[in-house]
């Protein structure tokens, strides 16, 4: 069971859930308990792409994780979440309607090499505990700004309020904070409502299987 598996994340599961079940569906296979990692999360909301490794394949994790990434993302234009996704509190702020010219010179401005604050609703660790168990409990969480790499962004459709994006970005980059500074810069305010993992460096979610190839009801 030394692997590496494509899964097709659905919508409205964690990460660590498609771990878990996907454990106990190739243990119970083996006939043994199979050690399974995953090489980066994708938010509940989120859809597409995961690298899992299984057994030996594990200690290749890190290599995976650091890999770039493609994205497409749908984007809220007039309000702002409190988790900068689908799932927090919404917040209508502004009524501003900008032209397409404009959309398209502001996302212009964040391509290369950029500062950003990961959200505070993440998994990153933070003093050894998860940022998201911090926030959810109402602890303050101190979220130190990292430098990514936004290779490209493209914008493939735009109706206001909705606005749809396309981007190439190095790992670490988070999607839905784009998504917050996107709409700071439009002086729109804004969240990230839709967000799928197209590919992983060469591996593409259309390689990818369901999880339901597994047994596994999502």
């Amino acid at each position: 069971m030394d692997e590496v598996l494509l899964i097709d994340k659905p919508a409205g599961m964690t990460s660590f859930g498609v771990v878990a079940r996907l454990r106990r569906v190739l243990s119970q296979a083996a006939g043994k308990k199979v050690k399974v990692g995953h090489t980066g999360t994708l938010d509940p909301f989120a859809t597409g792409l995961m690298i899992i490794v299984t057994g030996k394949k594990c200690r290749e994790a890190d290599t995976f994780t650091k890999l770039d990434k493609w994205y497409e993302a749908e984007i809220m234009l007039g309000e702002i979440s409190t988790t900068g996704d689908p799932e927090g509190e919404l917040t209508r702020v502004s009524e501003r309607q900008p032209p397409r010219s404009e959309v398209e010179a502001v996302l212009g401005t964040f391509v290369g090499e950029i500062k950003q604050r990961p959200p505070v609703f993440s998994a990153i660790k933070i003093n050894g505990r998860r940022a998201y168990q911090l926030a959810r409990q109402g602890q303050p969480v101190d979220m130190p700004e990292r430098t990514v790499s936004i290779y490209a962004l493209e914008l493939v459709t735009y109706a206001y309020p909705r606005l749809v994006i396309r981007a190439h970005v190095s790992s670490g980059t988070y999607i839905r904070s784009l998504a917050v500074d996107i709409g700071q810069k439009l002086g729109t305010g804004a969240y990230c409502c839709q967000l799928r993992r197209q590919a992983i460096a060469e591996y593409d979610v259309a390689q990818a299987k369901p999880l339901a190839d597994f047994g596994i009801l999502s």
